[in-house]
């Protein structure tokens, strides 16, 4: 086994908590991919977290979140055309698109939210 500082990552957030890793890489990716704890990585890695565990696609780059014990959970970057290309095969009923587009779709297309009271109404 490898390690995965031997390998030439960019890392985009330090010390911080799964949840908004996971929002990092979802309003920063083109394509988001849900994966369960432990899908392996690079042959050597296994992702961990707090499911839902968010690994994102930017161009070549593949986003994902790397948990070093004792320092934390960080978000990481590499560009590997192979493991993505091995991502979407295996993960393609799980996509969702980038939140920025979502995001700008859902305003849109948004109604108008019921009240509390309304939903109670008989």
């Amino acid at each position: 086994m490898s390690c995965i500082e031997q390998l030439k990552y960019r890392l985009y957030l330090e010390r911080t908590s799964f949840k908004e890793a996971r929002e990092y890489i979802e309003k920063n990716s083109e394509e988001v991919y849900y994966v369960d704890p432990g899908y392996r990585i690079f042959k050597d890695y296994y992702i961990i977290g707090i499911p839902p565990v968010a690994m994102g696609v930017r161009g070549k780059e593949l986003l994902f979140t790397y948990v070093k014990p004792c320092h934390g959970t960080f978000v990481m970057g590499l560009d590997s055309d192979e493991e993505i290309a091995r991502l979407r095969e295996n993960e393609a009923r799980k996509v969702k698109g980038s939140l920025k587009k979502a995001d700008k779709a859902k305003a849109e297309s948004s109604s108008p939210l019921a009240s509390f009271a309304d939903i109670y109404r008989k």
